[in-house]
């Protein structure tokens, strides 16, 4: 069972029978505790009085300013305060109270609130309501009784918030150890990963992260035999941008590398999962086109160059796109060349220009 399943009594293995062996070990007793909720009223009617002194008094020392931060935390944490006062009063210590108090503590570590901080600010909240009390109790036995049943009363919730903490350092002492060894059982995997990442970056090219020439003409051999053993129809596409050496020129390599990005990021976005993009060198660029025509592999390169176009209109692509087909199967550097070929015909076009 998940620990968002449970409540934090259920946790941390307080019954009622614990609950009342401690309230017994503070001499917290029923007449005890009559005491307190006697003067609830009292208490509810100098509650904003309380309230604000505390908070005036927290929030000089810079440790707890800074944790709570700022003006709605503010407004959540008086209003959290004011139930927290009026519960002292109220007559009723069950498993209720025994589980916001154990809830107290559990925030209070998880915002990363010291046990210092809190013992001190229970100090300063004690002593703030026995001032109330003083002020407004006129029999003195009444009064000692009832600042007594106060001072174990705070002890007891005291060492509820402090089991929280404890058991939360222990939680964090078992999680660590579980995350040690889940670490060290996929260490073995995570370094045959590393390695598959390494060999997959030696087929990329850094700058566009798409395929390289060497990995181009491994992928480009195998989808040939692919194509030949379906009797399917391969394409490749052979472009590149033109006058790109000007554009480097005139505005510099740190521009031309962003072209190149952009191209790489395009030719991505723009062919089907099964389709390959690569760099073969400074700007030139190729796509293998498995079981594609040219009339569709026309369709691919008149997309890429829209996209091109709406990012940067000054410049132009030529693409020349050759295809391997039943009965007409040949190398890939063949395949290459007749590609090449046909990109160089584009290039007598005006603007961006596709020829197959």
């Amino acid at each position: 069972m998940r620990r968002t399943d449970t409540t934090l009594l259920e946790q941390m293995k307080i019954s009622d029978v614990e609950i009342a062996n401690r309230k017994d070990l503070l001499g917290l007793n029923k007449d005890i505790l009559k005491l307190l909720s006697n003067h609830k009223l009292l208490i509810e009617d100098n509650i904003e009085v309380i309230v604000d002194e505390f908070y005036e008094k927290q929030t000089e020392i810079d440790e707890i300013s800074l944790l709570i931060g700022d003006a709605d935390t503010l407004y959540r944490l008086r209003n959290a305060q004011r139930k927290y006062v009026i519960d002292l009063f109220s007559g009723n210590y069950d498993s209720e109270y025994v589980n916001n108090r154990l809830r107290i503590g559990m925030v209070h570590k998880r915002i990363g609130v010291e046990p210092k901080l809190y013992l001190s600010a229970v100090k300063t909240l004690k002593e703030l309501i026995v001032n109330v009390l003083k002020n407004n109790i006129d029999n003195k036995e009444t009064l000692e009784a009832t600042l007594d049943a106060l001072d174990n009363l705070f002890y007891f919730d005291t060492t509820l918030v402090f089991d929280t903490y404890i058991d939360s350092l222990v939680g964090e002492i078992e999680s660590a150890k579980r995350k040690t060894e889940d670490y060290a059982k996929s260490l073995e995997a995570k370094v045959a990963e590393r390695t598959q990442q390494l060999e997959k970056q030696a087929r990329l090219d850094p700058l566009t992260s798409i395929y390289n020439q060497r990995a181009m003409q491994d992928v480009l051999r195998r989808e040939l035999s692919v194509a030949k053993r379906r009797e399917s129809t391969l394409s490749l596409v052979y472009f590149d941008v033109d006058n790109f050496k000007a554009i480097n020129d005139t505005l510099g390599h740190i521009k031309g590398d962003e072209v190149l990005k952009f191209i790489g990021q395009t030719l991505l976005n723009s062919i089907r999962e099964v389709d390959i993009a690569c760099r073969y060198g400074g700007d030139e660029f190729c796509l293998i086109l498995p079981e594609c025509n040219s009339e569709n592999a026309e369709n691919i390169c008149h997309k890429i160059i829209k996209k091109f176009t709406e990012k940067y209109s000054d410049y132009s692509l030529s693409m020349g796109i050759a295809w391997a087909g039943p009965g007409n199967y040949t190398e890939e550097e063949n395949l290459i060349k007749n590609a090449d070929a046909k990109m160089y015909l584009a290039k007598k076009e005006k603007g961006s220009f596709v020829c197959s």
